[in-house]
């Protein structure tokens, strides 16, 4: 049963957070300028509480405890609050500060990253071109084939690594307050998604998300591993950049449909690691057909693409991979498909790019 309504006042929000503390300033969270943003739409509460991007993973309890203080209050069903920042370090009132310009973030220009052989990111350009599963699936093959792998997903905002490979809950911290990659299959993996609930967005400034992606890839302890698979965001913007200025990336892959539309943001991106001077490994053509009933090819979105593309711009063609509903099902379900002998192919071709090196 629902709740009396009564009347739910910005007042009375401040009111129940002030009973809740911080452990990093000593403070309750309202005196300590962490809240902002609140909204109150009917009997719901939304409101921001901004950390240091460093100590994410111990701030989430904060936040479930604002959350309950919050849903203590007369007539409140419903309450979302959200981890954000505007700078590196906790916020108070009094020492709020604008973004910071990019020539002013920390400089990791071609950082190793330790314990870690080669670095592989995976581009698209675009979204829904089915990058994330070709991703995970690369991953998945390069273990099959003896190698000891890891991906990191570095799509901030929507990350979806956690659900393809079934894993949910939040990573250990080593003695030297580093992460533990989530592992399963033999496959190490770390993402935003293991540090906050699944339903909760991700407000972060550009500035902070770049922060993250340090984290994500500094602040791990991953041990030994062969080949590191990164998982980009869409587009060509702040992350692919500053990844591609800051770290040691052996290479990039890119991921396309064979449609015109896909590859007109894949030749941006292809444009983006020329101009900084990332080598690409090759091209993938995902969805590149589909094979009904009577085992006819389907062309659904076009045909050969991203192969003509990789011919012209004279970047070695990886492989087709097929529009195939067990792909589809198997990623929904965090399982690796039972027959993508695509995929292995194009792990085996990847492996003698870095034998080269």
């Amino acid at each position: 049963m629902s709740k009396l309504k009564s009347d739910i006042t910005k007042e009375k929000v401040l009111e129940a957070l002030s009973n809740i503390f911080d452990g990093t300033s000593g403070e309750d969270v309202v005196s300590a300028g962490l809240i902002s943003s609140i909204v109150i739409k009917g009997n719901s509460v939304g409101f921001a509480i901004e950390i240091d991007i460093n100590k994410t993973a111990q701030k989430e309890l904060l936040r479930q405890q604002c959350e309950g203080a919050v849903k203590k209050i007369a007539g409140v069903e419903r309450v979302t609050a959200v981890l954000t920042s505007a700078s590196p370090g906790v916020l108070t009132k009094e020492s709020k500060k604008e973004e910071p310009e990019e020539d002013s973030l920390p400089t990791l220009r071609g950082n190793a990253i330790p314990g870690v052989k080669y670095i592989i990111v995976v581009a698209s350009g675009k979204g829904g071109v089915g990058k994330s599963t070709v991703s995970v699936n690369l991953t998945r093959a390069l273990a099959r084939q003896g190698n000891r792998v890891a991906i990191v997903d570095l799509d901030i905002y929507g990350p979806s690594i956690p659900k393809m490979l079934g894993i949910s809950g939040k990573p250990d911290i080593d003695e030297k307050n580093r992460m533990i990659p989530r592992e399963k299959d033999g496959i190490k993996s770390i993402s935003i998604g293991y540090l906050v609930e699944e339903n909760n967005a991700v407000v972060w400034r550009s500035s902070m998300a770049l922060k993250a992606m340090n984290q994500l890839l500094l602040g791990v302890n991953w041990g030994e591993v062969d080949y590191l698979i990164v998982d980009t965001p869409p587009g060509t913007g702040d992350i692919q950049l500053s990844l591609c200025k800051n770290f040691a990336i052996n290479g990039a892959v890119l991921v396309s449909t064979p449609q015109d539309i896909a590859l007109a943001d894949v030749k941006k991106a292809a444009s983006l690691f020329n101009k900084i001077g990332t080598p690409i490994l090759g091209i993938i053509e995902n969805m590149s057909y589909f094979e009904d009933s009577a085992c006819k090819k389907q062309y659904i979105f076009g045909q050969g693409g991203a192969k003509k593309f990789a011919q012209e711009s004279s970047i070695d063609f990886l492989g087709e991979i097929p529009l195939k509903t067990e792909i589809r099902e198997a990623s929904d379900k965090g399982e690796s498909p039972k027959d993508m002998p695509s995929i292995d192919a194009i792990a085996l071709k990847l492996k003698k790019h870095m034998e080269k090196l």
